[in-house]
């Protein structure tokens, strides 16, 4: 690793962190190296910049439905606020969603991977646990606020497309993808890129809606129909079983729509996980309307 007058920064946040000599090319997957001018390259040369604490990893040969879709979401980074407060009945429902996923991450999980990190809540849970997270996103917007707010030495961010993750093989102990799939046009290959990047014995971890219905409006400016929050897929738990067949499959489903429709939460925030989740598991009995499911599919040890 080649620091010379590499900046303070590369320094306190790479010098040490598990990730420093795990990035790849996300065109080559080649091994890239640390420069003195704050860059990273292979050996044959190609260059890829950060911006202050963040390396910009994103492929460079694009297609052209690659390039409208980061484009897409580096403007939704900042046209919209993804700190922003939400009403009560939406902050409970993310709070017990959020709760179920770092339930099936390992216990013993040291480095964990955040496509698509949003607010960067994943590494607020896990950094203060000991446990070492990259924060990835497509856009430069959310991997900065979430390092300015999370400043733990365990916690780095990465511009990168789920598509072409520019870490080596075998690198993670967990890979986690929350509310990310649904917008993807073909959410296999961040599957199998997470899969890729995810060691023996390790865990990919999703979440999304369950048996959403897409609703399109008509766009004013193409005159094309346009799906609502850029939902462009809908699952369950058939669909997603046949991804990553090479790996154990499990889910749960939960989140009663219902007692969502209902504004329970004015009752049900005050209750402890497993209390909340025997409640929702008997409403979703009586009316089997979940509005979640996380799934996870786990490696096999060598």
């Amino acid at each position: 690793m080649v620091v010379g007058a590499t900046s303070d920064w590369l320094l306190m946040r790479w010098k040490t962190h598990p990730l420093r000599d795990r990035l790849i090319s996300p065109d080559t997957r080649e091994p890239l190296r640390w420069h003195s001018d704050g860059t990273l390259r292979t050996e044959r040369g190609e260059t890829f910049p950060c911006e202050g604490e963040i390396p910009v990893l994103l492929p460079t040969h694009q297609n052209q439905a690659m390039r409208h879709f980061i484009a897409h979401y580096q403007r939704d980074a900042e046209l919209f606020d993804y700190w922003e407060e939400r009403d009560a009945a939406t902050a409970h429902d993310e709070r017990r969603l959020r709760e179920v996923i770092l339930r099936t991450i390992p216990a013993q999980a040291t480095l964990v991977l955040d496509v698509g990190c949003g607010n960067g809540w994943l590494a607020r849970a896990l950094v203060g646990r000991g446990v070492a997270v990259c924060s990835t996103d497509l856009g430069r917007t959310n991997p900065q606020r979430a390092l300015a707010e999370i400043p733990d030495e365990r916690h780095v961010a990465v511009v990168a497309s789920g598509e072409r993750l520019p870490f080596a093989d075998a690198t993670f102990d967990c890979a986690v993808a929350s509310e990310v799939i649904e917008h993807l046009p073909e959410p296999e290959r961040t599957l199998e890129e997470m899969w890729r990047v995810v060691r023996p014995g390790g865990r990919v971890v999703i979440s999304t809606p369950y048996r959403e219905r897409i609703r399109y409006v008509l766009c004013i400016h193409c005159n094309q129909p346009t799906p609502l929050h850029a939902h462009l897929n809908s699952f369950d738990e058939h669909r997603l079983a046949e991804y990553l067949r090479h790996g154990r499959f499990c889910y749960t489903t939960f989140g009663n729509k219902a007692l969502l429709i209902a504004r329970t939460h004015v009752v049900l925030q005050w209750l402890p996980h497993w209390l909340w989740r025997a409640v929702d598991r008997l409403a979703n009995r009586l009316i089997p309307k979940p509005a979640h499911i996380v799934a996870w599919w786990e490696r096999g040890a060598k």
